[in-house]
């Protein structure tokens, strides 16, 4: 598979350098063009990570007039990735953009719509899809080892605000949209429905911002979910860490405990440790109801490891040959939709609808 010439969109990303990295380790990618406005941004990035670089760019029209442009990686920050990633569309590139793509469900849409004017595909970085635990309870739970779904429960802490730079753009409404909830809890939401493969329909949200620091945005919140199927779910989100040290890739800096539970079981396992628990009552399972089953997760400099590259590999493999992304606009669609009813039922104090896909 000859990937050719791929473009990173955006250096200044917190998420940036690590999809650089992705790129520098796959052996298909010969070319690497980067944008930035910011002249000094890229210069450090190229000088730190220069392999494969071929142009490094204050001027998008210049990067995004590649002839041999195939693929654009979006990084920009949330209140301007809409309009870069309709750019790159436009000029012909697919696109895999950092989530959450837009502020709001309107700005994702526009991108989603404009992917489809332009004949191009659109993928959004949710790779937590390609955790090997993570594809293991989906499959487990697609083949009924835990019998119809009941309930779901995920929490995800992680380090304070006051670790995580609090002049940031991430905790600026008019720039970032939202907060915790809109920057990482839309990765769990996405986990929940496809894990469970079932979408959810309505929430019951209290959002709050009680770091102390000087931001406009949630720093915790707790989600009560219904699904289409009638399971219900809860997510509790929040930088509330207060000892485990500042980075946005610091692993000591989380606190994550996932659980789908069943009619005939449950499935376990901690965001710290590579370990998944199996509880089952079926039949199938008699000779051994108790299960644990322990992952090497293979380690590289890419963003995500070995699973974090294979998920790019597989984005690019679908634009070249056809069938499903690995996550796609649709799926930033339909949790940005989540995550704006949360927002609308915090302020209101009820329970707000969801009109999943394809309803």
């Amino acid at each position: 598979m000859d990937i050719g010439t791929v473009a990173l969109l955006g250096i200044t990303h917190p998420h940036a350098l690590a999809h650089l990295r992705t790129l520098q380790l796959l052996p298909e990618v010969r070319r690497i063009l980067l944008w930035d406005p910011d002249p000094l941004a890229l210069a450090a990035a190229q000088q730190a990570q220069p392999e494969r670089v071929a142009l490094a760019t204050t001027d998008l029209d210049e990067l995004l007039g590649d002839k041999e442009l195939a693929y654009a990686m979006v990084c920009a920050p949330t209140d301007e990735s809409p309009a870069v990633c309709e750019r790159a569309l436009l000029a012909g590139a697919h696109v895999l953009a950092e989530k959450p793509i837009g502020r709001d469900p309107a700005e994702v849409e526009r991108v989603v719509r404009a992917a489809e004017r332009a004949g191009r595909r659109l993928g959004v970085c949710y790779q937590n899809r390609y955790h090997p635990i993570t594809r293991e309870a989906r499959a487990l739970l697609a083949a009924g080892a835990i019998g119809p779904l009941v309930s779901i429960e995920i929490r995800m802490l992680t380090t304070q605000v006051r670790f995580r730079d609090p002049a940031h753009w991430l905790f600026q409404r008019a720039r970032a949209g939202g907060g915790v909830l809109s920057w990482l809890g839309c990765h769990y939401l996405d986990m929940m429905r496809y894990v469970a493969q079932d979408e959810i329909v309505a929430v019951a949200a209290e959002v709050a911002t009680r770091s102390g620091e000087a931001i406009d945005v949630e720093d915790v919140a707790t989600l009560a979910l219904r699904f289409r199927s009638g399971a219900v779910g809860s997510l509790h989100i929040a930088y509330v860490l207060a000892m485990h040290g500042g980075g946005y890739h610091n692993r000591g800096g989380y606190d994550t405990q996932l659980g789908f539970y069943g009619r005939e079981g449950r499935l376990r396992w901690s965001g710290e440790t590579p370990r998944l628990q199996i509880e089952s009552a079926g039949a199938a399972w008699a000779d051994a109801p108790l299960r644990t089953i322990e992952y090497e997760v293979a380690e590289t400099p890419a963003y995500g490891g070995a699973y974090g590259e294979a998920f790019v590999r597989d984005f690019i493999a679908a634009c070249q040959v056809g069938g499903r992304l690995p996550a796609d606009g649709l799926d930033a669609l339909q949790v940005a939709r989540i995550v704006a009813a949360a927002y609308e039922s915090s302020a209101s104090g009820r329970r707000v609808a969801i009109t999943p896909p394809g309803a």
